[in-house]
């Protein structure tokens, strides 16, 4: 198995810190296999909004909060106006970056959404990617916050900021934006506000919250999302102090379970309350669960709706037929050691339709490119699928910057290097 760089690149003194070394080794691996003449479309990446998180600030509307939010951030930093999390994303994996990551910011020429372009671009091209859907990565806890008014104002501040300074410039990079879920109000008006923008493909529910999917106050907003076409997505996170994760004494766990759980829960209300009838056009895609968690709610909610179905009056067929015309995200995708359950995985969800490639780049437990073309149960076409078809007609991609007729991506891709090393 190809590791993500050598050890020797996580000694370089922080200030000589670069992307392209440090994924040196999967920029060969998307060489050998000859990616970039592939469509690679990332679903699910991050970039750290913290980066830029004064400058966010500044989109928040009220005045009087705006203010409280720029003090705070001076003297405590983006915790200080975030809900608190311990930092366990950041420790105990394969990618030791995240303070060296700070070095290469200072070396980078330019400010800003810049700077969070250029380096975007830097591990795109190391690992073959085309386009990537860009998420947040400490808001992902902003619905627990205790004020729900401090969720509905970080998060249109946010989204003005990336509508409004990243993405406008940089076709390569899009967002599913984030949703004040705890509003229903508030998430209804952010679609209507965003929706047609450049660079926006979709909206999303960090689905660590405690807000039923079902509720009648979110129907206009699964409607809105519907009649325009657009996918709605449940990126998945964790809540140690969830009650039942609570129970949890180690990382490993918390993780494996809280980032299955939440979305589980949310899957499987929106099923059994008739929402797919409900909303038949709805896009509907379950982001950074890995799949393991599929074919066992499949079964569990199959099972169960045999012996009351009257309990789901609106359903017209078993509840793993609707979960099959759901959309999944790949990462993180379990390499368990019987290779025929994760074969059978992806037969049951219809991977081949279904199946989104996302890196979660550069998170610990991110997936290169080569973890689905190197499977060998797949179809050359099912791998190209995967890969990136799928997305574009979810999303209805143009990738026209990427395959212009008569020039292969790989001539795109090293022009873009050329680019950014000028930079």
């Amino acid at each position: 198995m190809e590791i993500l760089s050598s050890e020797a690149n996580f000694n370089l003194p922080v200030d000589g810190y670069d992307t392209g070394i440090h994924l040196a080794n999967a920029r060969r691996q998307a060489d050998r296999r000859g990616l970039d003449d592939v469509l690679i479309v990332d679903v699910d990446c991050h970039h750290y909004e913290t980066d830029n998180f004064e400058p966010i600030l500044n989109f928040i509307d009220d005045a009087a909060f705006r203010q409280v939010a720029l003090n705070a951030f001076k003297y405590r930093g983006a915790n200080g106006v975030l809900y608190d999390q311990p930092g366990y994303q950041d420790l105990g994996g394969r990618i030791t970056r995240y303070m060296a990551r700070k070095g290469e910011n200072v070396s980078i020429v330019g400010t800003g959404a810049e700077k969070d372009a250029i380096q975007a671009h830097r591990w795109m091209d190391a690992l073959s990617v085309d386009y990537a859907c860009l998420f947040p990565t400490p808001m992902l806890f902003l619905g627990l916050h205790p004020q729900v008014d401090v969720e509905v104002m970080l998060a249109r501040a946010y989204n003005r900021w990336i509508t409004e300074v990243l993405l406008p410039s940089n076709p390569r990079l899009v967002s599913m934006l984030y949703l004040p879920f705890n509003d229903p109000e508030a998430a209804y008006r952010v679609v209507k506000e965003n929706a047609g923008k450049k660079g926006v493909i979709g909206f999303t529910v960090v689905s660590t919250r405690y807000k039923p999917v079902h509720d009648n106050a979110y129907m206009k907003t699964y409607s809105l999302l519907e009649e325009l076409e657009l996918p709605l997505s449940f990126h998945a996170s964790y809540h140690w102090n969830d009650q039942l994760v609570s129970n949890c004494n180690r990382f490993l766990t918390a993780h494996a379970l809280g980032f299955t759980f939440f979305n589980s829960v949310h899957c499987a209300n929106w099923i059994v309350n008739g929402l797919p009838e409900r909303f038949p056009k709805l896009k509907v895609i379950w982001i950074e669960s890995g799949l393991a968690w599929v074919p066992w709610l499949m079964q569990r909610l199959d099972n169960d709706y045999r012996m009351r179905s009257s309990e789901a009056p609106a359903l017209k067929k078993l509840p793993s037929d609707y979960m099959r015309d759901m959309y999944y995200s790949s990462q993180p995708m379990e390499m368990v050691n019987n290779r025929k359950a994760l074969e059978l995985t992806f037969e049951m969800i219809n991977a081949e339709t279904q199946l989104l490639y996302s890196s979660d780049y550069p998170h610990w437990d991110m997936d290169l490119p080569s973890t689905i073309w190197d499977l060998d149960f797949l179809s050359e076409q099912a791998k190209r699928n995967i890969l990136g078809e799928n997305a574009k007609r979810v999303f209805n991609l143009d990738t026209s910057h990427r395959f212009p007729d008569g020039i292969p991506t790989s001539d795109c891709r090293k022009a873009n290097l050329r680019k950014f090393e000028k930079a």
